[in-house]
């Protein structure tokens, strides 16, 4: 008997070698995304033509951490992809329902996370830096940046502080493409999301009253500690 049972461990061994235990498909950092999600993802990329336009990895987080957000009220996602310079359009709204990319545009960063690229992140009031992670519109005001949108940061201890530190979106008019050709990347912020001034209401209206925001950089810190990855 007890030959047969040590035995039955050797060969258990062996087998476990060729037969390792599996895992999901997707696993990011840490992170499980099931299969089925992942095609799906696949999917609206695809469909939406977003190959060479859209990072696919930003575009894979934003999705996930959006069908985990259950307090959104609306099917609209925004992402803003910090691994671009401020020189090239980075900000991309979709209607997730319609299967489209809406609009696509430049976008500020917070004057401290670098210059014509985003690399420093902080949420931390007094920081002038840009937060990463997941957001949800609120409403709109009028302030002194004109229109303007209120955003709740959903991350504790990396965005929460968004509405204590004003980290809004709004126009600018250091963040329109004329800016460029003098200095070589658009102007910067106190950490907001700043638009070109032409288009920074019709985006707001877009995307106001309890859509998903999602800021991306090539961060593994952030990724390891989100909530939603």
């Amino acid at each position: 008997m007890m030959f047969r049972g040590i035995l039955i461990s050797v060969l258990a061994l062996f087998f476990s070698s060729f037969y390792p235990s599996s895992s999901p498909a997707g696993d990011y950092e840490g992170h499980v995304c099931p299969p089925s999600e992942v095609d799906e993802c696949d999917g609206l990329y695809a469909s939406m033509s977003l190959e060479g336009v859209v990072n696919k990895e930003a575009f894979r987080q934003a999705y996930i951490g959006y069908k985990k957000i259950g307090s959104r009220s609306r099917n609209i996602l925004t992402l803003i992809d910090f691994t671009k310079p401020s020189t090239q359009e980075r900000l991309y709204v979709f209607d997730i329902d319609k299967r489209k990319k809406l609009y696509s545009s430049l976008v500020s960063h917070g004057r401290n996370s670098g210059e014509n690229y985003a690399t420093s992140f902080s949420n931390e009031y007094g920081s002038y830096k840009s937060s990463l992670g997941f957001y949800l519109t609120e409403t709109t005001y009028i302030g002194k940046n004109g229109y303007s949108l209120l955003l709740e940061g959903l991350e504790e201890g990396i965005n929460d502080k968004a509405r204590a530190r004003a980290i809004v979106v709004h126009g600018a008019s250091y963040a329109n493409p004329s800016v460029i050709s003098g200095g070589g990347r658009l102007g910067r912020s106190l950490g907001c999301p700043a638009l070109p001034q032409k288009v920074a209401k019709t985006i707001i209206d877009a995307i106001k009253g309890g859509s998903v925001i999602y800021i991306y950089a090539d961060e593994p810190k952030y990724t390891a500690h989100s909530k939603f990855l």
